[in-house]
């Protein structure tokens, strides 16, 4: 039984729509809004439902938001002078599940902003990718009040196979969302080092990957995304200018505690040459080009 929930996804890009189809399938009536029309158009042929947040709002139990970072979850939470965003039209004991990385501080912001209209707000930033979106099963860092947890759980049960509960507030899941794109953009960065050192030494793209995700250097990020470099295969699945993004969030909370964090900063100053470079909107495997660019190897398929 569904018990007539209503949902709206904002932000229909690869985890935004996988998530909004796990919620289809799970049998909850929900709308999809993105910027790009198309987009939302292709979510009503996988069973979403059409309607302007204007009309709904005050119907929906839920609004998840999986959009690109603090500035666009703002947007969509309280909008602007001519748009007050969606959060002023829902019913009080709403939920709002923000998803996006942004700082703790600025979560604990928003929570207190839903607050003022009765809304719950749970700080719930996802992991896992969009082939574990598209399956219902990813993994959520989450914080925020017991209520809040009580109405997102139909939301969380079709969305993920995970939830960890990081808090009674917001902020925690935030957090550990930093600690966790730390070690993904420096596991990707990394990955693009050893492999494009790998090629100078006479080892191939397809051995490392056949040998080293069978031995200890091996991570999920080297797994996930070393076969795109072998397959030449550089769309977006998740882009090199997502870690411009994150790694500054991750580095803008560190210098906020006091924390050095050297590593981290020399993976985003990788991941910032790819994209001077005009890498940005390629997928993030693509920071190998800047390793290979520097030496002169040939990486696979690429001219």
């Amino acid at each position: 039984m569904t018990d007539g929930l209503q949902v709206a996804v904002f932000g229909l890009g690869s985890m935004g729509f996988g998530m909004a189809e796990s919620l289809v399938r799970a049998g909850y009536t929900t709308y999809g809004y993105d910027p790009v029309a198309e987009q939302c158009d292709r979510f009503i042929t996988v069973g979403g439902t059409s309607g302007t947040i204007e009309q709904v709002a005050s119907d929906l139990s839920a609004v998840v938001v999986v959009v690109l970072n603090a500035a666009q979850t703002e947007s969509v939470l309280f909008g602007d002078d001519v748009n007050p965003g969606v959060v002023p039209r829902l019913s009080p004991g709403a939920v709002v599940l923000a998803c996006a990385t942004v700082s703790p501080d600025f979560a604990k912001a928003m929570s207190a902003r839903c607050a003022e209209y009765q809304v719950h707000y749970l700080d719930s930033p996802i992991s896992g990718g969009a082939v574990k979106a598209r399956e219902g099963a990813l993994s959520v860092m989450a914080s925020g009040s017991a209520d809040a947890f009580n109405a997102a759980r139909p939301i969380y049960d079709a969305t993920a196979e995970k939830v960890f509960v990081l808090g009674d507030e917001a902020g925690p899941g935030s957090a550990m969302k930093a600690v966790n794109q730390m070690l993904a953009g420096v596991h990707i960065a990394a990955m693009a080092e050893a492999l494009t050192f790998g090629l100078t030494q006479g080892v191939e793209a397809e051995t490392f990957v056949e040998v080293i995700t069978q031995c200890a250097g091996n991570s999920w990020m080297l797994e996930n995304r070393a076969p795109h470099i072998v397959a030449g295969d550089y769309t977006p699945h998740s882009a090199v200018d997502i870690w411009l993004k994150d790694l500054g969030i991750v580095l803008n909370t560190a210098e906020d505690a006091g924390f050095e964090a050297p590593i981290t900063t020399a993976a985003l100053h990788q991941f910032k040459t790819a994209s001077d470079g005009g890498l940005g909107r390629e997928d993030d495997a693509a920071v190998a080009k800047v390793y290979a660019n520097q030496v002169g190897v040939k990486l696979p398929g690429v001219d």
